[in-house]
């Protein structure tokens, strides 16, 4: 990508610098599912100048069909994502399920396709429940208990005749394994107690009597277990000294050994096989020096595909299951995968991939000669492909030396010549990953105001290795915040970049991130926008929900812990907030089970105290992050209103 230039002609940049204005009148209202503060009047002619920004769809791949080739996927006609049928490669989507909550998973029956079981929740409160969707009638069933549970990682036996799926309807905390034929909803059971939330199925032995548990402790911890189905027993398939983390675990063809992602022979997660007698593990990809992030075995169990995630981009790879040998595919798009699923027959599989020029669609693969169909095509809304900036890797030396990253989207140097603004926007996780996907929205802020966005991966983000993976870990939480820090010494030293104009913006533990940036750099940065962020780890955890709580103090640390208490009470924004000056926007989902509103709430409120400004946006009939869509086009215009009125002004 091309740098930007310094203008020449003062004149001219003042004509980029224009922002556009509206005379008084009509304004957009807000609905009353949405709680709205401090957010002056919204003109309704900023919904017609970002239309198109708003309107693109993906199409995320859910299952084949069993006996024929066409396949449910997962995209939006109305207001929210629900399954659609599709029958052939570009062939028209046909909407099944017309919720208005969001359908969040689909699972065809494996016999005849005759009904699949699908998740849903409410107002994004997570506690999805699973449904069986009966094809030939219309007629939706309620299978799970209806109440405060999460329900679902269904996975079919190989006799398809009854599945397994994860539920914490027990006691609200623990995810237990349970036994159903969806087809007899009656014969519903408790088939495993278990303790914990990070629990997951991941497969059947070959005679249906045993399955393969992964015990996710964190992010680099993991146990591999065997459950005894007919006993209700599980035992530990095998001990290692320290730390090791699983991405996913599946028998071979004989049942004898496993083939596993894991990071037991080094720094990232190598595609490896375990022999079951003996417990020696031997890599298979060593020579691939990044993350093996997912694998799918053919039906026989005589191929599989796997993806590794290389700087971001993924790269798929078909392999020999016998032989171990594998070859990269390399006519699909160059994005980021989505997954993937075999057809039952074993001659195809289909594959989801976007880009910082496509949004998600799912494309079908023949091994046998390489072939790649492209079966959907998603509306971009009106938006030109060609038009959409593609993203510089950028990196820059944080305070102690270590090496950050980060993807860059610069605007046009012919469009917006001089000195921009920019967005640092960062990611949740924390081990999440900052990728080169479609932006959807926020393209408009590059595209039509000329300002550049980065999107960092400070430390502690995911596919970078074991070692960075913990560094921002318990007392180290501050590291990652001066990782931001040095992104701003950064952004002083190119001259394209205005360092003045400055705004930091994330959701979740991005949205902690912005409120601990605001706080520390207050007078680097011009604007915050914070999006269902922590505001004080100590009452994160106390209230975030149980099943997920012990997950969280691996990566965070213990609040009952006395020190590490008094870290918290340390570095918390809502007890630093006294330190912001410049404007900050809040935005927050009323059901959120990850991030309580409660959280929001008392960041707000001592912001206001402060007499800070500060803008406030909750959605009732939401959870973490706005997924209906009039409730996120709503905030993008609030956002584009902060944006234009705090980051570039008038």
């Amino acid at each position: 990508m091309n740098r930007l230039f310094r203008l020449f002609c003062a004149g001219v940049a003042a004509s980029f610098w224009a922002v556009p204005t509206f005379a008084q009148g009509p304004v957009i209202n807000a609905t009353e599912n949405l709680v709205v503060e401090g957010i002056p009047a919204i003109p309704a002619g900023i919904a017609d100048e970002v239309r198109k920004y708003t309107e693109a769809r993906s199409a995320g791949l859910l299952d084949w069909h069993p006996t024929q080739h066409e396949m449910l996927i997962s995209t939006r006609f109305g207001n929210s994502n629900q399954v659609h049928r599709v029958v052939q490669p570009l062939g028209a989507r046909s909407q099944i399920t017309f919720f208005n909550e969001p359908v969040g998973s689909a699972s065809y029956e494996p016999k005849t396709g005759k009904y699949f079981v699908f998740g849903k929740d409410t107002g994004g409160n997570e506690f999805s429940q699973l449904y069986r969707f009966d094809v030939g009638t219309g007629d939706v069933t309620l299978l799970t208990d209806g109440k405060r549970s999460q329900n679902g990682g269904i996975v079919w036996n190989n006799a398809k005749t009854a599945m397994v799926y994860l539920s914490t309807q027990r006691n609200g905390a623990d995810r237990d394994i349970w036994w159903m034929d969806p087809a007899k909803p009656e014969s519903n059971h408790l088939l495993l107690e278990l303790q914990g939330g990070g629990w997951e199925v991941t497969d059947w032995s070959s005679d249906d009597t045993q399955l393969l548990v992964l015990e996710r402790l964190s992010v680099n911890s993991c146990h591999l277990w065997l459950v005894d189905i007919a006993k209700k027993t599980k035992a530990k398939v095998v001990e290692f000294r320290g730390e090791v983390a699983f991405a996913d675990a599946k028998f071979s063809a004989d049942g004898k050994s496993l083939f596993v992602s894991s990071d037991v022979h080094g720094e990232f997660l190598e595609l490896s096989t375990m022999d079951l007698a003996t417990q020696t593990i031997r890599s298979i990809t060593k020579d691939i020096p990044w993350d093996i992030e997912f694998f799918e075995l053919s039906p026989d169990r005589s191929q599989m595909v796997f993806g590794a995630n290389e700087a971001g981009v993924s790269k798929l790879y078909l392999m020999d299951c016998a032989s171990g040998k594998y070859r990269a595919i390399d006519n699909l798009p160059k994005g980021v995968c989505g997954g993937c699923k075999w057809h039952a027959d074993g001659t195809v599989f289909a594959t989801s991939f976007a880009s910082a020029r496509s949004t998600l669609d799912v494309y079908v693969v023949k091994p046998a000669n390489n072939e790649v169909v492209r079966w959907t095509e998603s509306e971009l809304g009106g938006l030109v492909a060609k038009d959409l900036v593609e993203p510089e890797l950028i990196r820059w030396k944080s305070f102690d030396g270590k090496e950050i990253s980060g993807f860059y989207y610069a605007p046009s140097q012919e469009k917006f010549p001089g000195k921009r603004p920019v967005i640092i926007n960062i990611h949740g996780g924390p081990e999440g990953q900052s990728r080169p996907i479609f932006l959807g929205r926020n393209n408009y802020f590059t595209n039509e105001l000329g300002v550049a966005t980065i999107y960092p991966n400070v430390r502690g983000s995911d596919g970078f290795g074991k070692t960075f993976l913990k560094l921002d870990n318990g007392l180290l939480r501050e590291d990652s915040v001066r990782d931001i820090g040095a992104l701003l010494d950064w952004i002083g030293t190119r001259p394209e970049l205005d360092a003045s104009k400055v705004m930091v913006t994330g959701g979740s533990y991005g949205g902690y991130m912005t409120l601990a940036v605001a706080t520390q750099y207050n007078d680097r940065i011009a604007c915050s926008l914070d999006v269902v962020g922590i505001s004080h780890f100590g009452t994160f955890l106390k209230n975030t929900e149980s099943y997920r709580r012990d997950l969280r103090r691996v990566e965070y640390g213990d609040e009952r812990d006395p020190k590490l208490a008094e870290f918290f009470e340390k570095i918390a924004p809502l007890n630093n907030a006294s330190k912001i000056t410049k404007p900050l926007f809040i935005v927050q989902g009323g059901n959120d089970p990850r991030v309580p509103l409660s959280e929001a709430e008392q960041m707000r409120d001592k912001v206001k105290e402060n007499k800070g400004t500060v803008w406030y946006l909750m959605a009732k009939d939401e959870g973490h992050g706005f997924r209906k869509k009039n409730n996120a086009d709503f905030q993008f215009y609030a956002t584009v209103l902060f944006v234009r009125e705090n980051l570039i002004g008038k």
